[in-house]
């Protein structure tokens, strides 16, 4: 393993809780959960670190992705919603029959199909939660058909990514200190579990030589399947989410913010942070890779 030696700079700054890095349609996108919206900013020329509150969301979790029409879809408390051309949140697709409890992460695959997982029980207010609990799951959200849960077990389910031919679907437990690793079947369904690395991590991003990029406590390390450890991006305070993205799609993204524990989130100063740095591997489709 190495530290990477390219200069990490600072894209953005004053961020109440930064999350749900993305790259999309040419600028950096992240939810601030606190101040509950969600940002795009600029990241070349003149403009590079002005940003834009694209939406505003009363969630909390909420993260985002975008369908290959270009909608955006966004995680709320009762399942996915979807931006409008106001720029409200209105409701996409009711998923509170699969559970009760507020939806983290989303993806979507090239197909359509939306994946969205849940911890599946109840974080705030609970000082201990981080003892752990499996209740997670993910559930699919078809292009057409209904929504259905298609991973059950999962111990605080949090990042996804999707490898760059489409046929696995990667997500990072955070309970359990691992990513684990499904085939995507073609009917979207989820398959044959596995340990993809043993890494702790919140948010990732995969590469197009199907290495991940996670977002760890204090660094952003790069794994392989398998485990190996093969770059580290030490930072100044925990890394939330990642995105690999950029002009020449070769720039990480890294969303950071002072961890004080679950109880002092919203308070105290806006450490929050995103950072960019270069990488050696481009994001899956990059131009001219």
């Amino acid at each position: 393993m190495g530290e990477l030696g390219a200069e990490v700079t600072t894209l953005l700054t004053d961020i109440a809780m930064g999350e749900s890095a993305r790259w999309h349609d040419g600028r950096f996108w992240c939810s601030d959960w606190v101040a509950g919206e969600i940002l795009a900013a600029d990241v070349l020329g003149l403009t590079a670190g002005q940003r834009d509150v694209v939406a505003r969301s009363t969630s909390f979790p909420f993260c985002f992705d975008w369908l290959p029409d270009g909608q955006m879809l966004v995680t709320g408390a009762g399942g996915l919603e979807r931006l409008a051309s106001d720029g409200s949140l209105v409701t996409h697709v009711d998923l509170t029959h699969l559970s009760g409890y507020g939806w983290n992460e989303v993806i979507v695959d090239v197909r359509a199909n939306a994946y969205v997982n849940n911890v599946n029980f109840e974080v705030t207010g609970q000082p201990d939660f981080a003892v752990g609990s499996t209740a997670g799951l993910i559930a699919l959200v078809p292009a057409a058909g209904d929504p259905r849960v298609v991973a059950e077990g999962l111990a605080f389910p949090n990042g996804m990514a999707i490898s760059p031919d489409g046929s696995t679907l990667i997500v990072a437990e955070s309970f359990a200190g691992r990513l684990a690793a499904f085939d995507i079947d073609s009917d979207g369904g989820l398959s044959n579990r596995r340990a993809f690395a043993e890494v702790a991590a919140d948010g990732i991003s995969i590469d197009a030589a199907g290495a991940v990029w996670c977002a760890t406590q204090e660094a952003c390390v790069r794994v392989r399947d398998g485990g190996e450890v093969l770059q580290r991006v030490p930072l100044d305070r925990a890394a939330f989410s990642c995105a690999l993205g950029g002009p020449d799609g070769t720039t990480l993204y890294i969303v950071a913010n002072q961890w004080n524990g679950f109880e002092n989130i919203g308070k105290g100063p806006r450490t929050g942070r995103v950072y960019s740095v270069e990488v050696s591997v481009p994001v899956p489709g990059a131009p001219g890779h």
